[in-house]
C-alpha cells in the first residue's frame, strides 16, 4: 500500500459561545482537515487544529507544513508509522499540528486496512471513555449556572478555566461548588496563569471547595515553579503546556514534578508519540489524561477518545471541544451515551463516514 495524495480542507465553524481562557478568547473551531489517498483504494482521515493561544501556532503554517510533507510521503506504506515519522521529523522540526493531521489519518488507513476499529489497533482496553465539560472564564454567576446546566445534562465532572485574576478565581470556583452540589467533581486549569508562590497560596484557599486537581498552575517553561507549586500544593497538579512531548514526559516524572500528564495530540503530533508519553508516565506510576483544543472539529477528538479508550493509565478525559460546535464537519465517529460517555465506533479505522464538503474551504 503507498501514499497516492494528501489533500487539506480548511475547516472554520463558530463555537456555540466564545471561550474565554487565561490566555485570550476563542470564537471559532478552526482545523486543517485532511484526506490521505492511497493506491489501495483506502482514504485515511486527520485532523491538524494549531491552537495558537497554545502551541504558538497558526492554520497557515499548519497548511503549508502538510503540503511540505505531502511531496516527502508520497509513495511511502501509510502503516509504516516509525518510517513515516522519521521522514516528517527530518522535514519538519516542530510542527504538530501538521504532523498529527497526518499521524491521525495513517491510523485510519491502520483500521481500515486491517478491518478494526481505531481503539483494538491501539490497545483495546475499551470501547469507550468519560469527558468531563469544560466552563470558560465569565463572571461568577454565569459560570455557575452553565456548569449546574452541566451537570443537569448528565455532566459529574466539570473543569473550569481560571488563571484570569486571584480575587474572581475564588468568587468563580466558590460560586460553582454551590452551584453543583458537594458529589460533582471540580478540576482547574489556570493555563500558565499564575507565578508559584501564589498559586500555592490560591490553591490552599480553592481546596476548600473540593478540587480534584489543578491544571498547568505555571507557566509552561518554569518545570522549577511547577515542581515548587507539586511539593506544596494540597491540590494535585497536572502539566499540560510543560508537556509537548516523550522526551518533556521523561523530564517531569523523573524531577517528580507532576502528578499527572495532560496529552493534547495537536501538541505532541499525534498518536504515535502520545502512546509514548502514556508509556512513560505509566512507567513511573503518574496517570495522564487526554486533552483536546477547543479549536477541533471532532475527527482528532474521536482520535484520541479512541487512545483514551484502549489504554487502561489514561484514566481522565478531557474531550469535550465538539459539544461546543454549531456543526461538524463530518459523519461518523463516535456516539454519546447518557451525555459524557463517548461511544467508539466499532467500524474500520475512525468510523468516519466522509467530509461534509459543504462546510470546507
Amino acid at each position: 500500500m503507498k501514499i497516492t495524495d494528501i489533500k487539506t480542507h480548511i475547516m472554520q465553524v463558530p463555537l456555540v459561545r466564545p471561550f474565554r481562557i487565561s490566555l485570550g478568547v476563542i470564537t471559532h473551531a478552526v482545523s486543517c482537515l485532511v484526506e490521505m489517498e492511497t493506491d489501495s483504494g483506502i482514504t485515511g482521515y486527520g485532523e491538524g487544529s494549531p491552537g495558537p493561544l497554545i502551541t504558538g501556532e497558526n492554520l497557515e503554517g499548519t497548511v503549508a507544513s502538510i503540503r511540505v510533507l505531502r511531496e516527502k510521503l508520497i509513495g511511502m506504506d501509510p502503516r509504516d508509522i516509525e518510517a513515516v515519522y522519521t521522514v516528517m521529523n527530518r522535514s519538519i522540526a516542530y510542527a504538530g499540528a501538521a504532523k498529527a493531521a497526518i499521524d491521525i489519518a495513517c491510523h485510519d488507513i491502520m483500521g481500515k486496512a486491517w478491518g478494526l476499529p481505531l481503539y483494538k489497533v491501539l490497545g483495546g482496553l475499551s470501547n469507550s471513555i468519560e469527558t468531563d465539560m469544560t466552563v470558560g472564564i465569565d463572571e461568577p454567576e454565569v459560570m455557575a449556572a452553565r456548569a449546574k446546566a452541566h451537570v443537569e445534562a448528565g455532566f459529574n465532572v466539570i473543569k473550569t478555566k481560571v488563571g484570569a485574576d486571584i480575587t474572581c478565581d475564588l468568587a468563580r470556583v466558590k460560586a460553582i461548588r454551590e452551584a453543583v452540589g458537594g458529589d460533582v467533581k471540580i478540576r482547574l486549569d489556570a493555563n500558565q496563569g499564575w507565578h508559584a508562590k501564589e498559586a500555592v497560596a490560591l490553591l490552599d484557599r480553592l481546596n476548600e471547595y473540593d478540587i480534584e486537581l489543578v491544571e498547568q498552575p505555571v507557566p509552561r517553561y518554569d518545570f522549577e515553579g511547577l515542581k515548587y507549586v507539586t511539593s506544596h500544593s494540597s491540590v494535585p497538579v497536572m502539566a499540560d503546556e510543560s508537556c509537548w512531548d516523550s522526551k518533556d514526559a521523561l523530564k517531569l516524572v523523573s524531577e517528580r514534578a507532576v502528578d499527572y500528564i495532560n496529552i493534547k495530540l495537536m501538541k505532541c503530533g499525534g498518536l504515535y508519540e502520545a502512546k509514548k508519553i502514556v508509556n512513560i508516565a505509566e512507567a513511573a506510576g503518574v496517570e495522564v489524561m487526554l486533552g483536546c483544543m477547543a479549536e477541533e472539529s471532532g475527527i482528532a477528538i474521536n482520535a484520541a477518545a479512541a487512545l483514551g479508550a484502549a489504554l487502561k493509565n489514561i484514566t481522565r478525559a478531557d474531550l469535550d471541544a465538539s459539544f461546543s460546535l454549531s456543526q461538524l464537519p463530518y459523519e461518523g465517529g463516535f456516539t454519546v451515551e447518557n451525555t459524557r460517555h463517548l461511544i467508539l465506533s466499532e467500524e474500520p479505522g475512525l468510523g468516519l463516514k466522509g467530509l461534509r464538503e459543504e462546510m470546507l474551504q
